[in-house]
């Protein structure tokens, strides 16, 4: 399965709030969740936390995470009625499309947690990486799998872990902006930001994430998760 994140930012002179309201509560009811070979769909809205990472911090106040069965699906669905004349002409209604980052993943889950729920109300933080330039693509999967997938699941407070890499077609012509999603869920914002300001993390997760990615193209975004279709697959 495919599973996409579309990190978006309000267009000029909306708020966050705003921004965050009509996309949970018009775009993603009225237009994104009409494409039918979308199976999943959740908004996440971002919360200000003070230990983000990455410089500049990302202008982006929301994250749409979409799950496509496969890429034949994925392109059945960007030429729908449902996405030509819905979702993609209301973009400009809140969205500065120009600032949008599109990452396609194939998920790995490290961390299961319990059962997914709309009920859940943790925080969790989103991670965008490029790993170091030399180190060859299927070696840093491997080791983000491994050796940094191992430290970062003791993070202190760590509810859940996914890492996603980028698909195989974000590279036919080029270098892919990212090369991996990662999530970690926190029970709250306390406790997400007490895991990132505790010395294993500052430590043992940076020391083993500077291992493998160049940090000038770390960033992360805290959020709480709106889920449109789902969690369950329909």
């Amino acid at each position: 399965m495919i599973h996409q994140f579309i990190f978006a930012a309000p267009k000029p002179g909306m708020t966050a709030q705003e921004f965050q309201d009509y996309w949970v509560n018009v775009h993603a009811v009225k237009y994104a969740a009409k494409i039918p070979q979308i199976r999943k769909y959740m908004v996440d809205t971002v919360v200000d936390i003070e230990d983000n990472l990455g410089t500049p911090a990302l202008p982006h106040q929301g994250i749409a995470e979409i799950f496509l069965a496969n890429g034949e699906e994925q392109l059945a669905s960007l030429q729908t009625e449902e996405f030509l004349q819905g979702a993609r002409l209301d973009e400009p209604n809140w969205a500065a499309f120009w600032q949008t980052i599109v990452v396609d993943t194939n998920a790995h889950e490290i961390v299961p947690g319990p059962a997914l729920s709309r009920d859940q109300d943790w925080v969790k933080l989103t991670v965008l990486i490029k790993r170091w330039p030399g180190l060859a693509l299927d070696d840093y999967r491997k080791q983000s799998l491994d050796a940094y997938a191992g430290v970062v699941k003791e993070t202190p407070g760590l509810r859940r872990y996914l890492h996603a890499h980028t698909v195989d077609g974000a590279y036919v012509f080029g270098e892919s902006g990212f090369d991996s999603v990662e999530q970690l869920w926190f029970d709250d914002v306390n406790a997400l930001q007490e895991a990132l300001r505790s010395s294993y993390f500052t430590e043992q997760v940076q020391a083993a994430r500077d291992a493998i990615a160049d940090p000038k193209y770390v960033f992360s975004v805290a959020a709480k998760e709106n889920w449109v279709i789902g969690p369950q697959a329909r």
